[in-house]
């Protein structure tokens, strides 16, 4: 009975000292297992980061919207996409095809007597990535080409018309009024006709420059 007895209370601790080396096994992480706030960290997306384009950085742009000094106003929204990719440090910031949005400043129509045909734009947004960024660049202007030569040429040949009719018709003092008369007459044509207006349509080429730095936001 006494031997029944040792054996008993033997095999009761065996049963309790299994029972706890079990438990600490259990809540004992595998040998080179990571820690769970490690793998946390590991599985989240890398942070985006900042990136500063200089002023003074070039934009080189194809136009999305038609201008024209006679159908244009100020106001009206004009588009544009980078042509060339924007680098800093060796590294795409800002890739080709980027759009950009701004719109016309300033619009004179040609005169009939002198004034040239101009047009000028600015763009004020840029849109990255689905964010919607507020740019500082300088206006954009174009001007017509001067028609002095064309006017000329049209009083030119007015007067010498002229002076064909009138020499026929009155000999040469005919021909000295008939200059006079043409020439007014070809003065009055010119007066009455506008200059060349300024035409651009989507896709033309243009550029323009960071009047301010430009912090974007760029996936790591």
């Amino acid at each position: 009975m006494k031997w029944f007895s040792v054996l008993l209370l033997a095999g009761l601790t065996a049963g309790c000292g299994g029972g706890a080396g079990s438990g600490d096994s259990a809540s004992t992480p595998a040998a080179g297992a990571a820690p769970a706030s490690d793998v946390a960290k590991a599985s989240e997306p890398p942070a985006d980061r900042e990136i500063t384009v200089p002023q003074g950085t070039t934009l080189r742009l194809d136009l999305a919207t038609a201008l024209a000094t006679d159908t244009s106003k100020i106001e009206d929204p004009v588009r544009a996409t980078l042509r060339q990719a924007i680098m800093v440090d060796g590294a795409t910031v800002i890739p080709a095809g980027t759009e950009l949005q701004g719109s016309v400043t300033d619009v004179e129509r040609s005169g009939p007597v002198q004034g040239r045909a101009k047009i000028s734009y600015r763009f004020t947004r840029l849109s990255l990535d689905g964010e919607s960024y507020s740019v500082k660049t300088a206006a954009i202007g174009h001007e017509a080409q001067a028609t002095k030569k064309q006017d000329a040429a049209k009083i030119g040949i007015g007067a010498g018309a002229g002076a064909v009719l009138g020499g026929i018709l009155g000999g040469g003092d005919g021909a000295a009024k008939g200059a006079a008369i043409g020439g007014a007459a070809g003065t009055g044509t010119v007066l009455a006709t506008r200059g060349k207006e300024v035409k651009l349509a989507p896709g033309a080429n243009v550029a323009t420059k960071l009047t301010a730095p430009l912090v974007v936001r760029v996936k790591a």
